[in-house]
């Protein structure tokens, strides 16, 4: 089965479990868990066979016992880097610590110094762009990495430690080894993996909920990866291997290994046999291109997108606690057919149907058109925009062909940027290639900085990246000179005519 199809059967929001191979794919500063040790062994030896020594070790049938290397490791480092100069800030920032009450050893912050920095590979980029779209239609992540790659590409909260049990599970982050963020937490040798036993059986309830109602992809592990055994393990000690609802996760289960030599979109069914011999069945991915995969779920056509059930479920949390909200139910709730039934929060005395009003989609503007989000674009056709008001559809009706307003809402915005250029004349001798050399100048008065920002963007003399970072920081995004500038740029980028 082709993978587009494969997704398009979900009806609910899948769940991400990514690897350190996600990681390896799109930073250049990433390790998996033998090259990140073996790194470490050499900074405070400078010698490759003091690491192969410790490896030897702990070594058995070609399968290493990485907690137990890194257990050796850890000691050896904490003791040898009190007196080298190189680690001086290490050293630093492990007598700060210790002077407040907290107790990291000096592994874990080198460890979490040398993941802090993420240096994305640029050649990735379009891989990258498609797994942001993506994000909209993703329930949560669950990770064993430390780095915050998937934070920086999702804007998902990260859950770390504790905080896994007191979570909402939609646009979560579940770290469940810790986190470059947190050095304490992070979870690598052989007492720590102890410690994280005995906790883990209420994490491992907690994520087993998710398991049971969400399609999960693993993403980022291997095959025969002992995270993935692990997983399936807990599952199935749980629930009947021959169940209706065994079926049924077995069938939400994606697997998408990385092979180099495999340009495949197709879906095949594998065996994966677990220490009791136990033979379990999941979905296989073999490829070495993601963007397929990350379109299909893209393209899912769901309801509202996971962050707005994040919004919903923190209102829910608060009248659970008793807070001040007043709750109204309408109707015989009961009674309803699905397909009636409409949630709404927010003041009765401003409250409209709609899940983002025009004013709200310009505030978001590139994270729509980051995640081609047609669902909120569509929200366009049930709301009305006046002609004197600023507002960019041309991008959105690129995303959204469909919008049968769009035609009288583009006239509108050339209307707009044209008054603007027909007014009093800002126009300088000076070329400006970007929004801050105009707010930096001396020779643009400050009334006139926003009209000659706009003319330099239509007359094609700005560089529309410039443009476009000078807008996602703009300080009021509800305030008319961003939607001016909004406007502008995205006529002269999406507009055919421009």
């Amino acid at each position: 089965m082709n993978i587009s199809t494969f997704i398009s059967d979900y009806t609910n929001y899948p769940v991400l479990f990514i690897g350190t191979g996600l990681t390896l794919r799109y930073l250049t500063n990433s390790y998996s868990w033998d090259s990140l040790l073996k790194k470490i062994a050499f900074d405070i030896t400078g010698d490759e066979h003091y690491y192969l020594d410790i490896k030897s070790k702990y070594m058995k049938n070609s399968q290493c016992d990485y907690a137990k290397i890194a257990t050796d490791i850890e000691s050896d480092f904490n003791k040898q880097t009190q007196s080298k100069q190189e680690f001086d800030s290490i050293n630093e920032l492990f007598y700060k610590n210790i002077a407040h009450g907290i107790s990291v050893s000096r592994f874990k912050l080198y460890i979490a110094n040398i993941l802090k920095e993420l240096n994305f590979r640029t050649e990735m980029n379009e891989e990258i762009s498609e797994l942001k779209k993506a994000r909209k239609n993703i329930s949560s992540i669950i990770t064993t990495n430390y780095d915050c790659m998937i934070e920086k590409i999702f804007r998902f909260k990260p859950l770390i430690g504790n905080n896994i049990l007191l979570s909402n599970p939609y646009g979560s982050v579940y770290k469940i080894h810790g986190c470059v963020s947190q050095p304490d937490k992070i979870i690598i040798s052989e007492s720590d993996y102890q410690e994280f036993e005995k906790k883990y059986e209420l994490i491992r309830a907690q994520l087993l909920s998710l398991f049971i109602h969400n399609p999960i992809i693993f993403i980022g592990y291997a095959i025969g990866d002992k995270n993935i055994k692990d997983i399936l393990k807990t599952i199935f000690s749980y629930v009947d291997y021959n169940s209706k609802e065994s079926k049924k996760i077995q069938r939400n289960f994606l697997l998408v290994e990385y092979k180099s030599e495999f340009d495949n979109t197709d879906v095949l069914e594998h065996s994966i046999e677990l220490e009791d011999s136990q033979i379990i069945r999941i979905n296989k991915l073999t490829t070495n291109n993601f963007t397929e995969l990350y379109k299909a779920i893209s393209s899912l056509i769901l309801p509202v997108s996971t962050m707005d059930i994040r919004k919903v479920q923190n209102i829910v949390k608060d009248i659970y606690s008793g807070g001040k909200i007043e709750v109204s139910i309408t109707e015989e709730f009961d009674e309803l057919e699905n397909s009636d039934k409409v949630l709404v929060i927010g003041s009765k005395n401003t409250i409209q149907y709609v899940y983002q009003t025009p004013s709200d989609m310009m505030v978001n503007y590139f994270k729509i058109i980051e995640e081609k989000n047609t669902q909120i674009i569509s929200l366009l056709e049930k709301q009305t925009i006046q002609r004197s008001h600023f507002f960019p559809i041309f991008a959105f009706s690129q995303i959204n062909p469909n919008l049968t307003k769009a035609d009288v809402l583009k006239v509108q915005q050339k209307n707009k940027i044209d008054s603007i250029l027909k007014s009093k004349q800002a126009t300088c001798s000076a070329f400006y290639r970007s929004p801050q050399e105009v707010m930096d100048s001396e020779d643009v008065i400050y009334s006139k900085k926003i009209q000659v920002v706009i003319e330099s963007i239509i007359n094609g003399n700005m560089n529309l990246d410039s443009v476009e970072e000078f807008l996602k920081n703009f300080p009021n995004k509800k305030s008319t000179s961003y939607r001016q500038l909004l406007c502008a740029y995205d006529l002269k980028k999406y507009s055919k005519e421009s």
